[in-house]
């Protein structure tokens, strides 16, 4: 495998990494007002393919946020007990606005270093061609 192909799925696996954490961040932010709804929580590891020399991106398991749920007063809710409380989500759209964001730049610069070594392999080839 060529350094410009090895560069490109590098940045590929990279690109369908961070995809893949804002498909979660988005189903956070749609179900933060879901009572009992759980932020769900990604992780990236490395994984060498065989034969190959780079390591590649990929997602870990996906964990759901222990942290505690928000305890919400609403005593006309259904799900209120006696003193008109019930469990909320434990997401707070402030953070997941920012890993949104973070996650989008991630994936730019992995879709700009996938199109430098893009343009790059093609200029070698029409130099070759000379």
């Amino acid at each position: 495998m060529s350094d410009f192909s090895s560069a490109r799925s590098v940045s590929a696996s990279g690109m369908q990494a961070q995809a893949q954490r804002l498909r979660h961040l988005s189903e956070n932010i749609s179900n933060a007002d879901t009572p009992g709804y759980r932020r769900k929580l990604i992780s990236f590891e490395t994984a060498l393919g065989q034969g190959q020399r780079v390591s590649k991106v990929e997602v870990g398991r996906v964990r759901l946020d222990q942290t505690d749920l928000s305890q919400v007063y609403d005593p006309a809710h259904p799900l209120a007990d006696e003193t008109g409380q019930y469990e909320g989500s434990n997401v707070n759209l402030l953070i997941e606005l920012a890993d949104a964001r973070e996650a989008q730049r991630s994936y730019e610069a992995n879709l700009k270093m996938f199109d430098q070594a893009r343009k790059m392999s093609s200029s070698l080839m029409q130099l070759l061609r000379r």
